[in-house]
């Protein structure tokens, strides 16, 4: 269903490319526990190639692609679509407090463009309990 979406596995350089379907399926693993990608079960093959191929793929749009191929026919009609993440269920890991300070530099920088508007975060109140804890104050 996914595979015509994906990018072409003959290799290129160096040896063979690792199955797309078990990379595919390690990122979903990743994204669904939340773990650390040291911590992805070998049964994904090599936590550095499932990180590598993710990365990739997010910066050449293929994560797009796939997701606009899987949408298709969905909700015919209803327009866009309007996605809700509430803060108590998303956390970040405890290493997570440093930031890149610089655009990463295999990312061409027009796909960045609308991920590095919204760096400064929202002008006013989002009412999340930590605001509310503070304005309470």
């Amino acid at each position: 269903m996914i595979e015509p979406l994906l990018p072409d596995a003959t290799p290129r350089r160096g040896g063979r490319w690792r199955d797309h379907r078990q990379v595919v399926n390690g990122v979903v693993w990743r994204a669904r526990t939340g773990c650390p990608w040291r911590d992805l079960p070998p049964g994904y093959g090599p936590w550095q190639t499932v990180y590598e191929r993710h990365r990739r793929w997010s910066g050449d749009g293929t994560w797009e692609r796939v997701l606009d191929g899987l949408r298709v026919g969905c909700d015919a009609g209803e327009g866009e679509w309007t996605v809700g993440i509430d803060s108590t269920v998303v956390r970040a890991h405890q290493h997570a407090a440093g930031a890149r300070h610089a655009p990463p530099a295999d990312v061409p920088a027009a796909r960045l463009v609308g991920v590095l508007e919204g760096v400064a975060g929202p002008s006013g109140p989002t009412g999340g309990a930590t605001e509310s804890q503070r304005s309470a104050a």
